[in-house]
């Protein structure tokens, strides 16, 4: 097994609780072939090193000026990104002294991910957990997705997939023994709505589904409530229907609205369709829980 494959990686969060069963440790991919207009990731759609800015923090110090491609500058006085002109080298945010700069991003090799997956080993064994590959969409990095979840099982980790569904009936055929676990998110059952929303078309979603019911894969279906956009009762019934039909279906989940993405979009300079829409409360989101448990 070689493992020189790289990708790129935005995060690895440690000691997660919400990601699959025990304590795990979560790997966020960089790259999605979805858009969804809440995402609390946006950092994680482009395959690319992306600089995150805060102008909120920023002093205009001019110590990010030393940016080899002049995406910073001081105008009147006062710290100008230009972001056409960032390259995604990082210099500027190694720099920064106020945390104003943020690069999102960074190239590994499968065994740089192994080497901080196992510093939690004893963790995931004494708790039933292991490693979870999120995003972003992680087999977007088919080939190292792959070896990551061998080099994985080979050290005795549980491993759970995140994934939107939009995967190739041949990838995720290969991925299906490596797992141990799917965390499938099912984020419209209207077919417009699906492809309005998040950019992508809702038929394949549906066709993973399937393929993962039929190999007798484990699924966890989570499903993200957005207020105005899916939280009608056609969508919950329509969620219902698909829990009945399929057994490998463990549990579904309702991943309630939260806002706290909004300010990574300003921060990539990109615009935010949710404007003032605050997070759920927590008893909307258990009525909601209770609405999908309704068969």
């Amino acid at each position: 097994m070689t493992r020189e494959e790289k990708a790129l990686i935005f995060d690895i969060q440690r000691f997660c609780v919400h990601d699959g069963p025990g304590i795990r440790s979560t790997v966020f991919f960089k790259g999605c072939n979805m858009r969804c207009a809440w995402c609390h990731n946006p950092e994680s759609f482009s395959q690319r090193p992306e600089l995150l800015f805060r102008p909120e923090k920023c002093t205009a110090c001019g110590a990010c000026e030393a940016c080899p491609s002049g995406a910073h500058r001081r105008e009147n006085g006062s710290h100008s990104f230009h972001r056409e002109n960032c390259s995604g080298c990082g210099v500027c945010a190694s720099l920064c002294p106020n945390g104003a700069l943020e690069l999102s991003g960074r190239e590994m090799t499968v065994e740089e991910v192994m080497k901080e997956l196992r510093k939690d080993g004893k963790y995931y064994a004494a708790s039933g957990g292991g490693v979870t590959l999120s995003g972003g969409e992680a087999s977007i990095w088919f080939n190292f997705v792959r070896e990551l979840l061998d080099a994985c099982k080979s050290q005795g980790f549980h491993t759970a997939l995140e994934t939107n569904g939009l995967i190739s009936a041949e990838r995720l055929e290969a991925l299906i023994p490596r797992t141990d676990l799917f965390l499938f998110d099912c984020k419209h059952t209207d077919p417009e709505a699906h492809l309005h929303w998040t950019g992508a078309p809702l038929q394949p979603v549906l066709d993973s589904l399937q393929a993962l019911d039929r190999a007798g894969a484990k699924v966890i279906l989570r499903c993200p409530i957005i207020p105005g956009v899916n939280d009608g009762e056609a969508h919950f019934a329509a969620l219902r229907d698909i829990r009945a039909k399929y057994a490998s279906i463990q549990q579904v989940e309702v991943m309630a609205y939260h806002d706290i993405g909004r300010g990574k979009w300003q921060a990539l300079g990109r615009s935010y369709a949710f404007g003032d829409l605050k997070t759920v409360p927590p008893d909307q989101k258990r009525r909601w829980q209770e609405q999908l448990s309704q068969l």
